[in-house]
């Protein structure tokens, strides 16, 4: 197992800071050019726009996206593996009040927090997904434990919370996921990123990939509405025969198209590279039916894409080269 049963977000955070075959699709590298590792993250596509935001703001974004990059990066250096990597850069993230996941989610319209994530690892097609859950403090944890200790690839809102406590899993009240910034932003109906998620995506050492994606969901939703993050091939997806990815935006459309998935099933049965195959879906099938967002992908050889065809999305990443990135507008 990628982890122990009882462990906690506290105990991943502390680790971050101590621990010093035939595939389809053509490819940009040949393997003697793959890098030893890469991490790719996002943190929500949206209407975002240079206006909206502050230059401090902007800095505020840029730095916590290094930060989980650089929890990530420790990990894959020392030989961790892609899902622990993913895992840490996710739980930073969750952990901050910038991005709609964990600590800085959206609110419903009963002004509570409800959290969705999921996670897929690549060498195994093993995933797991936890929906409509109000009290986990890192949902993403709760995903890998779904995955690693249960049959099961998906529980939902009391029973998903019943299992994380007794996998010892760290429970909240649900006013800890409250932030004034995100109240504000319900109460007055103009949320700005209100479909935005926080993902991540990796390739270690050994060549195996891993996908992960936690998000608050739509800001003011209804009737336990669940989007397309905990949905296995619609959010996120990892096949070690093609690629990694995971996806932000308006989860409807994401899961009618089931994009992640399709991602990957275009390299595989048509031979697309990954730039080719993620630039058709979201900027070519994805808006034919309305849909808007992006994905964070990278392929068995760590090439990288990172499409969206919305103003903006929080992203960025790094490869074992030293090769270093992150932007939030359409630069």
């Amino acid at each position: 197992m990628y982890f122990k049963k009882k462990i906690t977000a506290l105990v991943l955070l502390a680790l971050i800071l101590i621990v010093p075959g035939c595939a389809a699709g053509k490819d940009n590298n040949n393997q003697g050019d793959r890098p030893e590792f890469v991490l790719v993250i996002h943190g929500g596509a949206g209407t975002l726009s240079r206006d909206r935001i502050s230059a401090e703001q902007e800095r505020e974004y840029h730095a916590a996206l290094d930060q989980a990059l650089s929890a990530g990066e420790k990990i894959l250096k020392n030989g961790g593996t892609s899902l622990q990597a993913v895992a840490a850069a996710i739980v930073l993230m969750e952990e901050s009040p910038l991005f709609n996941a964990g600590k800085g989610a959206v609110f419903t319209n009963r002004k509570t927090v409800e959290l969705d994530a999921s996670v897929m690892d690549g060498r195994t097609l093993d995933a797991g997904a936890i929906a409509g859950v109000k009290d986990i403090r890192n949902p993403i944890l709760g995903a890998i434990a779904v995955m690693e200790n249960s049959p099961h690839v998906m529980l939902a809102g009391s029973g998903a919370s019943e299992f994380a406590r007794e996998q010892g899993l760290e429970i909240v009240d649900n006013s800890w996921f409250h932030t004034r910034h995100r109240l504000d932003a319900v109460t007055r109906q103009i949320e700005q990123e209100k479909n935005g998620t926080v993902g991540a995506v990796a390739l270690d050492k050994e060549g195996n990939l891993a996908a992960g994606t936690s998000t608050g969901g739509m800001s003011n939703k209804k009737f336990g509405r669940i989007g397309d993050s905990p949905v296995i091939g619609a959010g996120t997806y990892a096949n070690n025969m093609t690629c990694a990815v995971s996806a932000t935006g308006h989860g409807e459309f994401f899961i009618r198209r089931v994009v992640s998935y399709d991602i990957s099933a275009l390299m595989e049965y048509k031979g697309l590279t990954l730039e080719e195959a993620s630039h058709k879906v979201i900027h070519e099938k994805l808006p034919e039916t309305g849909g808007t967002g992006g994905v964070v992908a990278v392929d068995r050889l760590g090439n990288v894409a990172m499409p969206f065809n919305t103003t903006g999305m929080y992203r960025g990443y790094v490869k074992s080269t030293g090769e270093r990135y992150t932007a939030i507008f359409g630069e």
